[in-house]
């Protein structure tokens, strides 16, 4: 990962990680529901939607105030922690660890672990609601989260998955559910970035292109790390899917094929953000970190 990357993604954890704490302190909780909530947030996540936000933004408005996409950071990272707790408990996928510690469900009990769920859900959306930002932009913003997370989105793309296992898909549809599994919220992530910074509509589309492209990308690695990377590297149980019997890009194209997917995934995004100069710096280098990150 280049140093100058490196700084800039530590520097987005930072800022979301700050906003998190003060959206969710912990107060008086004798439920344990924001200590479940609190936990699945801070648990060694990678950032990366929230990192994809800072950096859409700054693409679209290099001069713009970070604060203001603060709130939208922290909405993302809500939602897809949100997600990851669901999709860990035991009639869903079945996990004990996450990031090398154990799952919320594991940690707490699945009642809480579910609630924590929900809690995590509704803030995403709250937060979208308190920003000072244009009424309209606001609305946008909810518009764009809700579409990348509901049965539109990244929840069609779980049912699409639970419906999958012990099935044989083609490689077409194993891209409609990452598309929508994954995808759906990277895209959203980038656009809502894009949304806070003013962009217009032809950035939207070439951002929503880069997007589209990444998302499905690290899909595509997160099939070959669990195929050539080990458990303790990972903070998950390696070769996972194999023995769920899941279709992955691994099992239907090979693992060179694979390598060779996310490389031309990986080109694509480039492509996409060409025209907007060195204002997407942050962007590609995050295109690259996807392709070739370890865990």
């Amino acid at each position: 990962m280049p140093q100058e990357f490196s700084q800039f993604a530590s520097q987005c954890r930072a800022r979301v990680d700050s906003a998190l704490d003060q959206y969710l302190p912990l107060g008086i909780d004798s439920t344990q529901l924001r200590a479940a909530m609190r936990y699945s947030l801070f648990n060694g996540g990678k950032r990366v939607r929230p990192i994809l936000a800072y950096a859409a933004a700054l693409a679209v408005k290099p001069e713009i105030d970070l604060a203001l996409v603060d709130p939208i950071a922290a909405s993302v990272e809500s939602l897809h922690s949100y997600s990851l707790v669901h999709d860990d408990l035991p009639a869903m996928d079945d996990d004990d660890l996450r990031r090398g510690k154990p799952t919320c469900h594991i940690a707490f009990n699945e009642a809480t672990a579910i609630l924590a769920g929900d809690g995590l859900q509704t803030l995403a959306f709250e937060l979208l609601t308190n920003t000072n930002l244009d009424s309209r932009v606001q609305i946008a913003l909810v518009r764009a989260l809700v579409q990348g997370s509901g049965a539109e989105g990244m929840v069609l793309g779980q049912a699409i998955d639970l419906a999958a296992v012990d099935h044989l898909l083609d490689i077409s549809q194993l891209e409609n559910m990452h598309r929508h599994k994954t995808g759906a919220l990277i895209r959203a992530s980038v656009t809502m970035g894009a949304i806070c910074a003013g962009a217009d509509r032809q950035q939207l589309q070439a951002l929503d292109n880069y997007a589209a492209a990444i998302g499905l990308a690290f899909q595509v690695q997160d099939d070959i790390l669990d195929v050539i990377s080990d458990t303790n590297t990972l903070g998950k149980q390696q070769g996972a899917d194999i023995a769920r019997n899941k279709p992955t890009y691994v099992s239907l194209l090979g693992l060179e094929a694979a390598k060779a997917k996310a490389a031309e995934l990986h080109r694509q995004a480039l492509d996409a953000v060409e025209n907007f100069g060195d204002s997407a710096v942050h962007l590609r280098q995050l295109a690259s970190y996807i392709v070739e990150r370890s865990n």
